[in-house]
């Protein structure tokens, strides 16, 4: 055995009692304890720094590619010298249908009694009925939730409906393999009349919902994604909701860049001199920015001419986008506009009300990938103009003094005639 230096002993027992009563330094104990030359030597032998191999190159889809977009003939253009504040439109409400894609057989025949289990995530309570049918299950994305049965009889398809339903799943059946698949989303086509505006109106709320990852059929009129039981149920409310013959509020929006003369700020109380009292209907400040409501007085000609003699005007965007009464929808400005601007990434988000008396309420954000921007709360008359004003570019890190993004809105509306002709083309 390996005998024990008393040294090291004393240093263990008798040295903390030491350097309590104060009979030893800092420094002293640092040089009992440091390592020695030899493993000195070993550290400062060691790389600081390790280098590392430099990444491949990562091999993307080409910008132009990427950016092919079908919407943008509709989506991309206005025309603001002729906008009609009032428009309608009819359309087929048995245009509206909605089908699940994919191929899903028909339950063999087989009668359940009296079916029941307590609070068990759905995809065993799945399990024990269809292992009794001889049936193989499939869970894609479990575990689901948890729900309790009593006493379920009927036809086995009826009794997996019931069972899916509760626990918000979708479920197919292949009958060449006996294999029942569960899982949270579907794929939905949803085919809307041939008019150009409902189209709009159902991609922006889609959007609107945050839900990106669809695909238009611009020649069928439908509209093809993954949808899970709420927002399958949203777009079922939406169906519903042409039932009433509802009102769209049409925004025609127009983003562009100033850059001030000398690095000035833009003098915009100079609109009060130069358009006669009461132009500028209203003025809100918001996180930032504010937004004006005003008269058609102000618009894209006289908006130009004023700005244009105190900085350079460089255009971003201009674009449409339709929201349903009461909904929200939303519009990316990289749609509309070069997706190499810095305000490639915002949105313009709205929620709009069609009251009485001609007035409209409503509700605006500007949204970056990073977050909410700023947004306002907006009441005015039809046929009134937004201009939200005071937006720094340095919100999008572009390094230039004074400068700012400017945002003007027109809404309209378009009334909607239910009719049960056949209607073809509808623009």
């Amino acid at each position: 055995m390996k005998k024990v230096s008393c040294n090291y002993i004393f240093l263990f027992l008798y040295l903390p009692l030491y350097c309590l009563l104060g009979g030893c330094s800092s420094e002293w104990v640092s040089q009992m304890f440091s390592s020695s030359p030899a493993e000195q030597r070993v550290e400062n032998s060691l790389p600081q720094s390790t280098v590392s191999q430099p990444e491949k190159n990562i091999i993307r889809t080409p910008k132009g590619a990427s950016s092919l977009d079908l919407e943008t003939p509709l989506r991309c253009s206005v025309n603001w010298k002729t906008q009609q504040m009032i428009s309608t439109i009819p359309y087929n409400i048995r245009a509206f249908n909605m089908v699940r894609n994919g191929s899903n057989d028909i339950l063999p025949k087989f009668e359940v009694n009296a079916f029941s289990f307590e609070t068990m995530p759905a995809e065993r309570a799945l399990l024990r009925l269809t292992k009794e049918a001889g049936i193989k299950l499939v869970a894609k994305d479990s575990p689901y939730a948890s729900i309790s049965a009593e006493n379920l009889s009927g036809d086995l398809s009826e009794v997996i409906n019931m069972i899916c339903d509760a626990a918000e799943i979708y479920y197919s059946y292949n009958a060449n393999n006996k294999t029942l698949r569960i899982s949270r989303k579907a794929n939905f086509s949803l085919y809307v009349p041939q008019s150009r505006p409902i189209l709009l109106a159902i991609l922006d709320v889609l959007r609107g919902a945050g839900i990106t990852n669809f695909t238009s059929d611009f020649e069928d009129y439908s509209i093809t994604f993954e949808a899970d039981f709420e927002l399958h149920q949203k777009i079922l409310n939406l169906i519903n909701y042409f039932e009433e013959n509802p009102i769209l509020i049409a925004f025609d929006v127009n983003v562009f860049r100033i850059y001030p003369y000398n690095n000035q700020d833009i003098d915009w109380q100079q609109l009060l001199n130069i358009f006669s009292f009461g132009t500028i209907k209203s003025t809100k400040t918001g996180v930032l920015g504010r937004v004006l409501t005003t008269s058609d007085d102000i618009n894209m000609a006289s908006l130009n001419a004023f700005i244009g003699k105190q900085g350079k005007i460089v255009p971003v965007a201009e674009g449409k986008f339709v929201v349903p009464n009461n909904w929200f929808a939303r519009f990316d400005v990289g749609k509309c506009g070069d997706n190499r601007s810095i305000e490639s990434d915002l949105s313009v988000l709205a929620k709009a009300s069609f009251e009485q008396g001609n007035m409209l309420f409503s509700n605006v954000t500007l949204e970056a990938t990073k977050g909410e921007i700023t947004q306002f709360s907006i009441r005015s008359r039809l046929g009134e103009n937004f201009l939200i004003i005071g937006i720094p570019n340095a919100i999008f890190n572009k390094k230039s003094p004074k400068s700012e993004t400017i945002v003007f809105m027109v809404p309209r509306i378009i009334r909607t005639l239910k009719t049960s002709k056949h209607l073809q083309n509808n623009l």
